[in-house]
């Protein structure tokens, strides 16, 4: 239910802040008081259209913030939920309007679009006025308050998920068939493609090993001529390491002869004949590593080109070959096995088909059943509220043609005014007084069912009186035990059935030339004056306040 409603800057309205108790609430007071800024405010928090005029003058935005006591299970905190949105304690819809025309939507206090916002606040408050045609206009909304009615929402959706079912295999019997076509208008090319690709064997990461091992050649070749040629050199006929051993041998000789003078140069060359004994042994190494057989670059190049040659050929990057030889191997088995394949599907779209239009029969069936009982609880109600000449039916057209995730009904509610007229949509048919007390008559007959936790009514009671409007009252008060019951009136038949009365007032505000909205919960004594106003208008006499009391008493 709705707990609190603070607002602030907001037309008239300076700083306000309301509870609200279960059970029934009015809000009475003199026209022009503000009753309807109240209501403006309160659909704004839920999303409703925003309006830079809605600011009070001379400030730069204003705000409301409504917050909500529901059960954890509640279809608002699924769908917060759904969305992201923490939705631990109280709901809380917070919206800022500012005086330019834009405006922010917070949902506790997280940033939603005005679209969720509006979504949740539609289903935590339901706001009805005499003119309003929210609950009627929409025949969509008529299939629902039946289903609600006879209980049938679970069933309802049971046929909905059937629908989404048979459709799915219809979706995939058309895709098959599509894609078995196709694949038969060029079955020689993809067997060849499959035979080609079959045939190649591409490998995943294949062209990288191939290119790295192609250059790795390709410069072993290019190195391999220096390396050969200082191999020669080391090794080959003219190489200095003999004639640089020979001379070594004649020095040491010579140098026992003279004793002091060669040693450091027989050292020397020594360790220069060591170290070309060492060159020799790392060029030869060098040589053999850079060794490959030319028929193995021949083969990789080769390799790279029938690769290459392909991926022009199919359009794809070398690396998609081997996705694209097994999408093709894929495609022809399609194509070999589509007509049984087809076959399955189309048993499967036959199955799911039936299923569906054997539980929207049932559905269908029971929606008939509920339309009658439906149709006799709004009639009930009817005589008290002024309405006994009329008739109200809820039509249920049944066809398989109509089939829809909803069933194969079109539910529709007509009323006949008056004996010898023509039943009617009731939208056409009905008149805005007689709109408002129908819609009363079909959220009673609903009572919590299909219908949001907090209803208001904005004078729905306007043009009646006496015996209709305490009918009204009576409604509003027994309706109050199963859902919160918000109304706005001028009548005191209905304002004395209240739990909770709030008077709306205007007045200066203390600076000079303002005027403000202001909102007072009365107690008793309060509320026989305010209704005893209500009753005598200008003047309040002791019968008003005599008639008053009667009326509170009763």
């Amino acid at each position: 239910m709705l707990a609190q409603l603070s607002i602030r800057d907001i037309v008239l309205i300076e700083r306000l802040d309301l509870e609200f108790s279960a059970g029934l609430s009015v809000l009475t007071g003199e026209t022009g008081a503000g009753k309807s800024i109240l209501l403006d405010s309160l659909s704004l928090a839920l999303g409703g259209r925003g309006d830079g005029s809605l600011v009070r003058h001379g400030m730069e935005k204003g705000q409301v913030t409504a917050s909500f006591d529901v059960g954890m299970e509640h279809p608002t905190r699924l769908l917060l939920r759904e969305n992201g949105i923490d939705d631990d304690g109280d709901l809380i819809f917070r919206r800022q309007q500012s005086a330019d025309g834009r405006t922010k939507a917070y949902v506790n206090d997280q940033p939603v679009s005005v679209q969720l916002m509006r979504d949740a606040g539609a289903l935590l408050v339901e706001i009805h006025g005499q003119h309003d045609d929210r609950a009627l206009v929409d025949m969509h909304a008529h299939r629902l308050l039946l289903d609600a009615f006879a209980g049938l929402s679970a069933e309802a959706e049971r046929v909905g998920q059937a629908w989404r079912s048979w459709k799915q295999a219809e979706k995939a019997f058309e895709t098959h068939r599509q894609k078995v076509e196709a694949a038969a208008r060029e079955a020689d090319f993809l067997r060849s493609a499959v035979e080609e690709l079959e045939k190649l064997s591409p490998e995943d990461g294949e062209e990288d090993v191939l290119a790295e091992r192609r250059t790795a050649m390709q410069k072993s070749e290019r190195i391999a001529g220096d390396i050969s040629e200082a191999s020669e050199f080391l090794n080959g006929n003219h190489s200095p390491v003999p004639e640089i051993a020979s001379m070594l041998r004649r020095l040491e000789r010579k140098s026992h002869e003279v004793p002091g003078l060669l040693e450091d140069t027989v050292a020397l060359l020594d360790g220069a004949l060591n170290q070309l004994s060492d060159a020799q042994m790392a060029v030869e190494a060098a040589l053999r590593k850079t060794e490959f057989d030319p028929r193995e670059l021949e083969r990789v190049e080769e390799r790279l080109f029938a690769l290459r040659a392909a991926s022009r050929k199919y359009n794809v990057p070398v690396s998609d070959l081997p996705a694209l030889a097994v999408r093709m191997i894929g495609d022809l088995a399609d194509l070999d096995a589509g007509e049984e394949k087809l076959g399955k599907l189309e048993a499967a779209v036959a199955e799911a088909k039936q299923h569906y239009f054997a539980l929207a029969r049932t559905l269908s069936d029971k929606r008939h059943n509920g339309a009658v009982a439906l149709a006799e609880a709004v009639m009930a109600e009817l005589p008290a509220l002024k309405l006994e000449r009329a008739r109200f039916f809820a039509n249920v057209a049944s066809d398989d043609a109509n089939a829809a995730s909803s069933g194969i009904d079109l539910v529709e509610f007509h009323v006949q005014t008056n004996p010898g007229t023509r039943p009617g949509p009731i939208m056409k048919v009905a008149s805005g007084g007689e709109l408002s007390r129908f819609l009363l008559a079909l959220k009673v007959a609903l009572a919590d069912r299909g219908s949001a936790p907090t209803l208001v009514f904005d004078e729905i009671d306007t043009g009646v009186g006496g015996a209709v409007a305490d009918a009204i009252g009576q409604r509003l008060k027994r309706l109050s035990e199963k859902v919160q019951v918000l109304s706005v009136t001028h009548a005191p038949q209905v304002a004395a059935r209240a739990a909770t009365h709030l008077l709306i007032s205007k007045g200066p505000t203390g600076d000079a030339g303002t005027i403000a909205t202001r909102v007072h919960r009365m107690d008793e004594a309060a509320r026989r004056e305010e209704i005893a106003r209500m009753l005598a208008g200008a003047t309040v006499t002791d019968e008003a306040r005599a008639a008053a009391a009667s009326l509170l008493g009763g």
